[in-house]
């Protein structure tokens, strides 16, 4: 049991990294705002009147809300690389703000060389000048720090991030000049009236770089270590915990005012193979009550609640992770009198797991704090048409912070799957106070990129190409939303669920004594087995191909919406004189005519068919000024006798006005008996 033990052999108070929470009239200097960076304990602690945290993004502006019919216009607009706020002669007008704030983070899916200047407390000289690319290359004066300030487009992946406080005590306003680049996030907080910060400077103390060096440290070679470290107080539960199959077990129960400060799991029976992992960690369900609740603040599949899906998916951030020797949690989770947590096996088998708890005195009186929450859903709320097509994450009442979420999209068809545009509403806004420009932009990477990624506060710890299993997680640790009355979060989910896209969510948040939580166990059935691939394409089989690779592609969205079914069979990395072979099934021995109906494009290329071995017609040249359906498209009789024949597609060349991807689709085949 002792391998479990991963503890940290420094602590906040130890590095300087013990800071006080805003609160109305307090003072905050610059390494006390770092020092949230790394601090969840925060968390916790609900919010005060006039604490917001909200964010300006290029969202596309014609999305609005229109007061006098109540109703959402424009709800799906998708242009959302270049909305401003205005424009001042030939500068654009990015974000302006009124403080006390902080802006805690900055996004771009193509920051350039054009200059953006953040202007603090009516200052006349930028307290920021440079070109939008410097904000994230983690080599530029102040941002020196390569895990705050990163380029996704050099780890495998794209988009680009900066996570530094930038504070202002009175105001903000940023400024874009020409050739900036396209898309932008700023996430800010803003405290309380009376409330004193400092002016940024990129001439920042020894102290104050001496914070983000130990922050940029830990995010560089601890993660999954408590940098809290050892705790006044401080105490560790191990064992082990067997479920059998369809049952429950509580395995730990923890007394008095305190917090969990860790949960550490590992598998103590082997898996057969990675579906059997995948069902296990579907099927076990993990429930934390806290101070006697009738139903669990904590109820969450146990892969899931450790921040990726489906299965096990080798990933490390600040809070959460999965590694070779175990999972780990690190959210911290107040009570005031106990604490229990349960295990229930939906499964068919017999699970055993290693556990340890660490858990810890409360350091602030149990009123002033929240409970963690953190629940697993599928589709919840079926929101009017005029809001189609938001997707809800997270609907709550009462007074906490939303934190987090980890998405798992399932899309077993072709296409970007996301496009999806966050939104969160606070306190009864009609419009959101934020609103976002894509799926993957809100998990902090761009264009759609199937890569892997792990940083301390997002990633992507799961990929199938975008064809099939996605798993993301975004930890909104520094720019986290206090909300005091409800908290309503949704993400744009554009392919609906009878085209097969299906989203599940593992929302975190805190929340007061009773406040309203929503999301009740979920069963086993509907937590795992439902991701199912669609049927092949009209009974399209393939039986081999030369190179490349075929899928199902949807082409519901597509103008010339003729395809049956909304599909076709899609062949793309192949070459002149690669081939691609599919079934043609015959029922009786006989005279066919054989035709097919097919697609054109601008990127596809001219093909030869082959009736088992035999040329059949002359070769057809797919290319097209648009994506168009074409056919049927007689390819000649032939003999056929009963049984499996072959058809065989044959590159051969492109058209000269081509983009030269020699791509191919096929919608139908059809057998005539003459």
């Amino acid at each position: 049991m002792r391998s479990l033990t991963m503890r940290c052999c420094f602590s906040l108070a130890a590095l300087g990294l013990i800071g006080p929470i805003a609160s109305v009239g307090e003072t905050l200097n610059y390494v006390d705002l770092v020092n949230r960076m790394i601090d969840l304990e925060q968390l916790s602690v609900l919010p005060v009147v006039g604490e917001t945290c909200k964010q300006w993004s290029s969202y596309d502006r014609t999305s609005k809300y229109d007061e006098a019919s109540g109703k959402y216009l424009h709800w799906d607009a998708n242009g959302d690389g270049n909305g401003i706020l205005r424009r001042e002669g030939d500068k654009f007008v990015l974000a302006e703000m009124e403080g006390p704030g902080c802006i805690w983070r900055i996004w771009s899916a193509r920051a350039e060389k054009g200059r953006v200047k953040v202007y603090l407390d009516g200052g006349e000289t930028p307290a920021l000048d440079l070109p939008f690319e410097n904000y994230f290359s983690g080599d530029t004066s102040p941002f020196i720090y390569p895990r705050l300030s990163y380029d996704l487009n050099n780890k495998g992946s794209s988009g680009q991030n900066l996570y530094f406080p930038i504070p202002y005590q009175k105001s903000c306003k940023i400024i874009a000049e020409k050739d900036w680049g396209a898309f932008y996030q700023f996430d800010y907080t803003t405290y309380p009236a009376g409330t004193k910060l400092p002016t940024f400077s990129i001439e920042l103390s020894a102290e104050d770089k001496a914070a983000l060096a130990r922050v940029n440290a830990y995010f560089t070679e601890k993660l999954g270590s408590d940098p809290a470290g050892k705790r006044v107080g401080e105490e560790i539960l191990e064992g082990r915990v067997t479920i059998a199959a369809g049952a429950a077990r509580d395995f730990s129960r923890i007394e008095g005012a305190r917090a969990i400060t860790a949960i550490r799991v590992k598998p103590a029976s082997p898996y057969k193979d990675r579906e059997d992992r995948m069902a296990a960690l579907r099927q076990l369900m993990l429930e934390i009550r806290f101070d006697g609740q009738r139903e669990p603040a904590v109820c969450c599949p146990l892969g899931d609640f450790f921040g990726t899906a489906p299965g096990e998916n080798y990933f490390k951030s600040f809070p959460l992770g999965m590694a070779e020797d175990g999972y780990y949690s690190l959210w911290y989770m107040p009570f005031g009198k106990s604490a229990e947590l349960r295990l229930a096996n939906g499964g068919d088998a017999e699970r055993a797991f290693a556990y340890q708890i660490t858990h810890a005195p409360l350091t602030k009186p149990m009123e002033q704090l929240g409970y963690f929450h953190c629940k697993w859903h599928r589709d919840t709320v079926e929101l009017p048409k005029d809001r189609r097509p938001d997707w809800m994450l997270l609907q709550t009442q009462g007074r906490g912070r939303f934190v987090g979420v980890n998405l798992h999209a399932w899309h077993p068809r072709s296409g970007w799957w996301g496009e999806g545009d966050e939104k969160f509403f606070i306190d009864g806004e009609k419009f959101p106070s934020t609103f976002g420009t894509g799926s993957e932009d809100y998990f902090g990477y761009a264009w759609s990129h199937p890569g892997l990624f792990q940083e301390a506060f997002h990633g992507q710890s799961m990929t199938e190409n975008n064809f099939g299993h996605q798993s993301l997680h975004r930890w909104q640790i520094l720019e986290n939303i206090p909300f005091r009355k409800s908290f309503e979060g949704t993400i744009e989910k554009y392919y609906p669920n009878e085209k097969s896209t299906l989203y599940a969510c593992t929302v975190r948040w805190y929340l007061a004594a009773g406040g309203v939580d929503p999301y009740g166990s979920v069963p086993a059935a509907e937590r795992h087995g439902y991701c199912v691939r669609p049927p092949q394409v009209e009974g399209i089989k393939v039986l081999g191909f030369t190179a490349g690779f075929t899928q199902i592609q949807d082409t519901s969205d597509w103008p010339d919406g003729t395809w049956k079914d909304d599909d076709q069979l899609w062949w793309v990395g192949g070459k002149p004189g690669d081939k691609l072979d599919l079934a043609l099934p015959v029922r009786e021995n006989g005279k066919y005519e054989v035709r097919v109906v097919l697609t054109k494009a601008p990127n596809y290329g001219i093909v030869q068919f082959y009736v088992n071995g035999k040329k059949a017609g002359e070769p057809i040249d797919l290319y097209g000024e648009k994506v168009a359906n074409i056919g049927p498209i007689a390819l000649g009789t032939f003999e056929l006798p009963a049984g499996e024949r072959k058809l065989t597609v044959e590159i051969v060349g492109a058209n000269e006005k081509v983009v030269k991807s020699f791509m191919f689709g096929i919608d139908q085949i059809e057998l005539i008996m003459r």
